[in-house]
């Protein structure tokens, strides 16, 4: 049996953490030897950490409660402590790098000692879980079953092309050719349906068709050879048998960069990709290539005859044209009446933003409760006459400035009380019902959104609301926020109001079973008595996960945040 502080492997783990409270308990660990710091776990969500920078470098003397590094997480950038006196002998991760929680990040030990057998021994088990795990070893053990068969000298591969950007495989429709057929490089060799359109699939090459690898009627995924063109006579069947098998797939070919349609490759290039306009005269036949070659040099194919099959308007047609005297089919003076052709004279571009690790959990986290939560969402309108009212009175007596969403939060508190079966979360196998009110307020910040918590909402004052929230607002924004600030929500709040956002619906804030989306307050006209009067109303709508809350439940909880709004004097007593 290991000693306390040691793994199974022997090797002293300093870095062992446990969240208690927003605060770190930290194991220390007396043991004369090197010692090695992990990066900790710094929050519930948190699967990675990025060194933002180190306060030390190797060689430097540290103490136990120095500060070693700072660390962003997907909540905020916090400060690790190595919790051991020593000398720093070596860092792990470089500034700018991220390391996996639990991942050796530094080595603290005595000044010269050897750590070389701590660094083999993390490395030897990081390959045993990579080997264990990883299905690469396998995978390629059955993706080489045999010999890789080369494609036969002058014979090129046609695979099926990326037609849409949210393509992942095509049906052919129709083949033109036949497996024996001569075809030119502008030949139309298939119809293929997509999901957005059934286009035209150009080979680029000529030859004779010596292939043919899906059927009509059937789908092929993108990349996937559709078939084979070469001379007369050319054995491709060892090509295809190992295709098929998967021999030829053991390792990605070195030459495997695509390139122009015009140079001959073994590999089918991405210029099959037939990008075509719409066809616009549907009389007038012409490959795709050749329109718009057309379109570019301004010619009209109604001046051209067509050389390829059934009199079809192919590249060389366009290439060999050259306009006559008196050729042109325009009446004269027309044409300063039409349009002069669009010239692009830039190019298309775009920006990739690394993600931040806030961003990287927002993606997971909430794409996990869109689609495992069955949301439904219920909006209500609450009149907000008197909540302004009650608004400017306590802000004459309050020492802290309340704002309404200090007073949305505190109605939220006072109707879970009333209602503890929204007040729950989804478990699995059971219903948790949370005996406690703490109330998340999403706050927006560059790198993300962050929802710090109020704890204990129902049972502060307004103003004290109002203080605990401009604190940790303040938090956040400074990244200074600690991992109990935003962690442990019953339920959530997300505020658009001063965005002057009307309505919105938001997505559900696990481990919560609701979320209130809270729209602007604006004026309306409404009929009173004989007469017409303006009001001020509030859209909010509640976001509620259905395996824990129902609707009935869920409307009777908004009436009761509506009694509270519309006659805030209710919650002081």
């Amino acid at each position: 049996m290991p000693l306390p502080g040691l793994q199974e492997n022997g090797i002293p783990d300093i870095c062992q953490f446990a969240l208690i409270s927003g605060s770190y308990l930290n194991t220390k660990v007396f043991i004369d030897m090197a010692q090695v710091i992990r990066m900790p776990l710094l929050s519930d969500t948190m699967t990675e950490g990025k060194i933002v920078a180190w306060n030390k470098k190797v060689g430097d003397k540290v103490k136990a409660d120095d500060v070693l590094a700072e660390v962003e997480t997907d909540k905020a950038t916090m400060e690790v402590v190595g919790y051991v006196d020593g000398t720093l002998l070596h860092i792990g991760v470089e500034t700018g790098k991220a390391a996996k929680v639990n991942e050796i990040i530094a080595i603290v030990g005595k000044n010269g000692e050897d750590i070389q057998s701590l660094l083999e021994t993390e490395n030897t088990e990081k390959k045993e879980k990579t080997s264990a795990t990883s299905p690469a070893a396998s995978s390629t053990a059955l993706a080489n079953p045999g010999k890789k068969v080369e494609l036969p000298a002058g014979a090129k591969e046609i695979r099926m092309p990326l037609l849409s950007d949210t393509m992942t495989e095509g049906k052919i429709v129709a083949w033109n050719k036949k497996v024996g057929d001569k075809i030119k490089s502008d030949d139309v060799l298939a119809e293929v349906e997509t999901d957005k359109a059934t286009m035209e699939v150009v080979g680029y090459e000529e030859g004779t068709l010596l292939y043919i690898g899906v059927e009509a009627g059937k789908a092929a995924k993108i990349n996937e050879i559709i078939a084979i063109v070469g001379k007369e006579g050319t054995d491709v069947s060892a090509f295809v048998a190992a295709e098929k098998s998967g021999a030829n797939h053991a390792a990605a070919p070195a030459n495997e960069n695509p390139a122009p349609a015009q140079q001959t490759s073994v590999n089918a290039q991405p210029a099959t990709v037939n990008t075509h306009l719409p066809d616009q005269d549907g009389r007038i036949k012409a490959s795709p290539l050749a329109r718009k070659m057309a379109a570019e040099k301004g010619i009209d194919l109604q001046n051209l005859e067509g050389s390829g099959d059934g009199g079809r308007i192919v590249k060389r047609d366009i290439d060999n044209y050259k306009e006559q005297p008196g050729s042109a089919l325009q009446a004269p003076g027309t044409a300063s009446q039409q349009v002069a052709p669009f010239r692009f004279t830039g190019e298309e571009g775009y920006t990739d933003v690394p993600l931040t690790q806030m961003r990287k959990v927002i993606a997971t986290r909430l794409g996990e409760s869109k689609f495992n939560a069955p949301h439904f969402y219920l909006t209500m309108e609450i009149n907000m006459d008197k909540a302004m009212e009650a608004r400017a009175a306590m802000n004459e007596v309050s020492p802290v400035k309340i704002s309404f969403n200090d007073m949305i939060i505190k109605a939220n508190a006072m109707a879970l009380r009333r209602h503890p079966a929204v007040n729950a979360s989804w478990m699995g196998d059971f219903i948790r019902q949370n005996h406690h009110i703490h109330i998340g307020s999403a706050l927006a910040l560059p790198e993300g959104l962050i929802v710090p918590v109020i704890r204990f909402a129902d049972q502060k004052t307004i103003s004290q609301i109002a203080e605990d929230a401009k604190a940790l607002y303040q938090k956040a924004r400074d990244k200074k926020i600690q991992p109990g600030e935003f962690s442990g929500n019953t339920f959530t709040i997300s505020n658009l109001g001063m965005m002057d956002i009307e309505s919105f619906t938001a997505i559900i804030n696990p481990p919560d079973s609701c979320i209130m989306a809270v729209g602007n307050i604006r004026e309306v006209v409404v009929r009173k008595n004989d007469g017409f009067t303006v009001t001020n109303v509030m859209k909010v709508t509640l976001s509620c996960d259905h395996r824990s809350v129902d609707g009935a439940v869920g409307a009777a909880y908004l009436q009761t945040f509506k009694q509270y709004m519309e006659n805030p004097v209710t919650m002081l007593v």
